[in-house]
């Protein structure tokens, strides 16, 4: 019986697409589907995005460590595989912050915009990290161009971090770790992954106004909640 049970693991752990002459791994492919739900979980402000999102970055590690796991795609890369152990640990403060803040909410989390010194910063850790850990990976032998892969780390961390505390912005990070994504993981023959990083790029852009619209939304509603007592305050004292 464990036996049997090992063979079918093991049939799953390598079982795969074909698409031509190439393929796809049917756990990257998985993998990618809940890295999607737990999008639009955090779209929808739902603590359970974490989890399933941590489910989604275990597959994945194995996906991009393909020499490691021996995959039939030999390529390494580090950033990519890096990145899924860094999500795994910011989705546990993640999902702790949003359980934290969502009380008797049905929402986790109210969207607000990051401040002006925070933007600085997270440019400036964006593009400072992307050059440090650029020769950290090259030497570890990361697939090139080893830039791109250092950049879809430090986007990946500021974008989820930002997703941790509420700030609009984080969507931003997202798109721009697709804009390189996309042609990094087709070079290096992930196409799952790829194409998922293509329609990513589309649902961040959205999830980007679904937040603004709900902060504009509820800056709205807290001016008319604070400035209403003050209006009936002043009918009052008019009377005779």
């Amino acid at each position: 019986m464990r036996g049997d049970t090992v063979d079918v693991l093991r049939w799953l752990f390598d079982a795969q697409l074909r698409v031509g002459d190439g393929f796809i791994l049917w756990r990257e492919v998985l993998g990618n589907v809940f890295g999607l739900l737990s999008a639009l979980g955090g779209m929808r402000r739902k603590v359970w995005a974490w989890p399933v999102g941590i489910v989604g970055n275990a597959i994945l590690l194995t996906v991009f460590l393909g020499a490691v796991f021996e995959t039939p795609n030999p390529v390494n890369l580090l950033g990519q595989a890096g990145r899924q152990i860094m999500f795994i640990a910011v989705s546990v403060y993640g999902w702790v912050q949003w359980r934290r803040s969502r009380g008797a909410q049905q929402e986790a989390v109210t969207p607000r915009w990051a401040s002006g010194r925070q933007r600085i910063l997270l440019v400036g850790a964006m593009v400072l990290g992307t050059a440090a850990l650029t020769p950290v990976f090259r030497a570890l032998g990361s697939y090139e161009p080893v830039w791109a892969d250092a950049w879809i780390f430090m986007g990946s961390l500021l974008a989820t971090l930002g997703m941790a505390r509420g700030w609009v912005e984080f969507w931003l990070f997202w798109v721009l770790v697709d804009v390189v994504g996309v042609p990094l993981l087709f070079s290096a023959g992930y196409y799952a992954s790829g194409l998922m990083y293509l329609f990513y790029g589309g649902f961040t852009l959205a999830g980007f106004f679904v937040w603004w619209r709900v902060n504009t939304r509820q800056r709205r509603a807290a001016t008319i909640g604070t400035g209403f007592p003050d209006l009936q305050l002043s009918v009052k004292d008019d009377r005779p």
